[in-house]
């Protein structure tokens, strides 16, 4: 028996009933062990000597394996074609000859599709594990633990409220932050420009203003209305006539199929993705047999893809769309190795696969990969320019005329950007022609700031510039998500004040190392020892011969002192100069004290240099407001009961309302889903009040109340609670509306053992035998049923998309197989009784008291 090791379950079960009798496939679940995250895992002292520990939540899986490895003639390891499916296998293998279980025979063995072709074929060429591919994993794997685990604990000691810090994230999250700054930084400048309506044979189009009293007009020429409405009137006044018509063709080439990077970038263009959905299902459609791997900077596709795809492109079009030859592209990215195909369909004679999003995804796949190879697209744009009588006035129009779509028939890539050629169709006009002109209209521009970075102009700035790996840039962006650094609004980034907090820092004391070229560079010397051209013990030892000295000199420094030199850093951002030429570091409350940055126990703040006779205090992420006003507590007025001031302030949590001093302060938090307009004293009134009784409960006399605590507003009764919808109905809700919906919490305490679900989905009838199905939710995820059949949904099929067909299908297929059970075993023979000797007599003499 042949045991062959691949990482996840679906594709054991295929590959399983490719390969046949004869062949066992168990899946890893991905790695099977890691560094253990405590000091000691990388021993620098050792020549980087590495302890792994094997996850506990795979010991199930490592049991099984090392069960069949025991019975298994050769060990087969399959895992995926890159850097980490090298190193799966190379763990697979270490703690199977750990346990001294390892078969004679071990091979490994790639397929760049799960196809039964690709895998029979792959079979019969096994190689070695590539030692070198599992260095440079070793050398990945120890540097980030290194810079992981030697500089976490100076942000926990030096700034209080950081998380952590890593080799690409840090240098991601810099990316996002100086943009943040430029954004701040930026001044908008108004201009203007004028545009003429113009008509010739019946045709109307638009001509905008390119020359102006005998001059050139730039984009920046006309900075006020005044200079725009003069130059407006010229337009007016001035009759128009051709003098130079220019057409030039113009082609446009397809872009090569897509890599992990481009894939990641043109699904969150034109389908919203983030990067780690964009993976989640396209490693669905890999499983699933309907793509190539997904993990790629390669851009060729395979001679005999190639040929399916022209195939596919002269069975739906004419002969035109059919370039002579095939299309070869080379990778242009930086760091580049990866030998894979990029990722394309792997049945071109296949336009569709799955629902929902892998429907979407693969149909953006299919149409890149198809487009690559089709003909260029031939366009004619035109260029006219009219002057008036007097030559001082001059006019454009440019417009755009699609001769032949070529492979813009199906598929054009997504922009980043709003900006785009001017593609208006323009009237057939020759020299000397003059065509009617409507009216000239003025038009306000302000110059725009750099935009925030989106998910797919981030990936692409860390290609461009070498940092990271494209399969990683997924787990990168979540981490900063996930540790507050960053949040999303309209799918770009903004820096949170952590983020920017934790950045200014690495930028003061650790400069080098969230330098773009210095860690671009570190990806080089990874690719040198992947390559076999550099040892990565070596690697390691140059890196940690500057790194180690710099993390203990910065450790050395109180934390007051790193609070100073932080404090000059951001001096720009957090006292930005005032128009009035006043201190923007005085104390707006005392007038006297001089605000600076202070650190805390939750984090960085400024405060008044006067505390504690003065206790001014605002949050670090507010940086002293526009022109330099004060962005601290607000007072909102009185409380009409005790007439307390009660104020608006920002808290670690966010912002809360705030009455009375010492042990008497009442503080409420500001719900998220009161609108921004409507927060006031009214409000910070009603949210001190609480909790609210709304009354006694009428069958067991015990009070109910209405609050808001930790997971959002609710009811109370009885050491008993239900869920409310809204902030609003805390103070609505009536008793009649409170007793019912505590009834139905307790009739519904959530998904109890044994309590029957209600389905997802009714699907409707079966078409053949007429029973019902549903779409239910399941322990391992969801799964239709005719009352007599489950069928577990395949990852490739959203259960929002999911027709009565599609559940028929899974049903019937399910109904075909044969039963799931257990194989009885054969009771072992029960062994004999040994025959009874019989018991001695006890000799005479006295009793004894019996063992305890």
């Amino acid at each position: 028996m042949q045991l062959v090791i691949v990482e996840s379950p679906a594709k054991a079960k295929t590959i399983e009933k490719y390969l046949g009798p004869g062949f066992k496939v168990l899946a890893s679940y991905g790695h099977i062990r890691d560094l253990p995250p405590k000091d000691g895992s990388v021993d620098p002292d050792n020549g980087f000597e590495m302890l792994w520990d094997n996850y506990a939540d795979k010991a199930r899986q490592l049991k099984a394996i090392t069960d069949e490895a025991k019975k298994a003639d050769s060990l087969i390891l399959a895992t995926d074609p890159d850097r980490e499916g090298e190193a799966i296998s190379w763990h697979v293998q270490e703690v199977l000859a750990k346990k001294k279980v390892l078969p004679a025979k071990v091979g490994r063995v790639t397929f760049n599709a799960i196809t039964k072709q690709a895998v029979t074929d792959a079979m019969k060429n096994p190689r070695a594990l590539d030692v070198d591919l599992i260095d440079a994993y070793r050398a990945r794997r120890a540097l980030d633990y290194l810079v992981g685990f030697t500089l976490s604990p100076v942000l926990w000691r030096k700034l209080p409220g950081a998380k952590s810090a890593g080799r690409v994230q840090s240098v991601a999250l810099r990316l996002i932050v100086e943009r943040e700054r430029e954004i701040e930084a930026f001044r908008a400048q108004e201009y203007w420009s004028v545009k003429a309506g113009m008509e010739h044979k019946g045709q109307k189009f638009d001509a905008r203003l390119i020359q102006y009293l005998g001059k050139k007009l730039d984009k920046m020429d006309l900075r006020t209305e005044g200079d725009a409405e003069q130059a407006r009137l010229a337009v007016e006044a001035g009759n128009f006539t051709v003098v130079t018509v220019e057409t030039k063709p113009v082609t446009r080439n397809p872009q090569p199929p897509f890599t992990t990077s481009t894939l990641q970038q043109e699904a969150a263009r034109k389908l919203g993705f983030s990067a780690s959905h964009t993976m989640r299902v396209a490693q669905g459609l890999y499983e699933d047999g309907a793509i190539t791997y997904m993990r790629t900077d390669g851009v060729q596709m395979d001679h005999s893809a190639i040929s399916a795809a022209r195939k596919s492109i002269s069975d739906r079009f004419d002969s035109g769309y059919l370039p002579e030859k095939p299309r070869v592209y080379q990778t242009k990215a930086k760091n580049a190795q990866e030998a894979h195909e990029a990722i394309r369909p792997t049945d071109f004679n296949k336009d569709k696969a799955g629902s929902g999003d892998h429907g979407r995804l693969y149909d953006l796949i299919f149409k890149r990969a198809m487009a690559s190879q089709m003909a260029s697209a031939r366009m004619e744009r035109t260029t006219i320019d009219f002057l008036d009588g007097t030559g001082q006035t001059g006019l454009r129009a440019t417009g755009q005329v699609m001769k032949f779509p070529g492979f813009l028939a199906v598929y054009e890539e997504g922009r980043d950007d709003s900006d785009s050629e001017d593609s208006a169709i323009l009237p057939a006009m020759a020299v000397g022609d003059a065509p009617a002109k409507h009216a000239a209209e003025k038009i306000q521009h302000f110059t725009q700031p750099p935009p925030r970075f989106s998910e797919a102009t981030l990936v692409k700035r860390l290609e461009e510039l070498g940092i990271g790996r494209p399969s990683t840039y997924a787990s990168t962006i979540q981490v900063l998500k996930d540790r507050t650094y960053v949040r999303v609004e309209k799918n770009r980034f903004f820096a949170e004040e952590s983020g920017r907090l934790l950045t200014a820092f690495l930028e003061r004391f650790f400069e080098r190392y969230v330098a773009y070229d210095y860690t671009a560079g570190l990806e080089d010397q990874l690719d040198e020892i992947s390559g076999g051209r550099a040892n990565w013990q070596s690697f390691l030892e140059a890196f940690w011969r500057d790194f180690k000295p710099k993390t203990a000199e910065v450790m050395e420094q109180k934390p007051s002192e790193v609070t100073a030199e932080l404090d000059i850093f951001l001096s720009p951002y957090l006292f930005p100069e005032r128009e009035d030429g006043t201190d923007p570091r005085l104390c707006p409350k005392c007038g006297e004290g001089r605000l600076a940055l202070r650190g805390g126990k939750f984090g960085a703040f400024v405060a008044c240099s006067n505390y504690p006779d003065c206790k001014y205090t605002r949050k670090f992420a507010q940086p002293g407001g526009e022109n330099g006003e004060d962005t601290g507590p607000e007072i909102l007025g009185q409380h009409p009961e005790t007439q307390l001031e009660v104020a608006r302030k920002s808290g670690r949590f966010g912002p809360y309302f705030e009455t009375g001093e010492g042990t008497d302060v009442k503080r409420a938090s500001i719900p998220k889903d009161i609108p921004a307009e409507d927060i006031g004293l009214e409000w910070a009134v009603k949210l001190l009040s609480l909790p609210r009784t709304i009354g006694t409960h009428p069958e067991s006399g015990e009070p109910v109340t209405a609050s808001i605590g930790r997971y959002g507003p609710y009811l109370a009764h009885n050491g008993k609670y239900a869920r409310l919808q809204s902030t609003t109905e805390v103070f609505e809700t009536g008793m009649n509306s409170a007793v019912v919906k505590l009834a139905e919490a307790l009739a519904n305490p959530g998904r109890g053992r044994g309590a029957a679900r209600a389905p997802l989905k009714e699907l409707g009838k079966h078409p053949g035998t007429e029973a019902e199905i549903k779409l239910m939710e399941g322990r391992f995820g969801p799964y239709v049923t005719d009352g007599t059949t489950n069928a577990t949904l395949p990852k490739s099929i959203s259960p929002d998309a999911l027709t009565l067909e599609e559940a028929a299908q899974l049903i019937d297929a399910r109904a075909a197989m044969p039963p799931k059970g257990k194989v009885k075993k054969k009771a072992a023979p029960k062994k004999k009784a040994a025959p009874k000797k019989a018991a001695a007599k006890p000799k005479a003499g006295p009793k004894t008291k019996k063992a305890e």
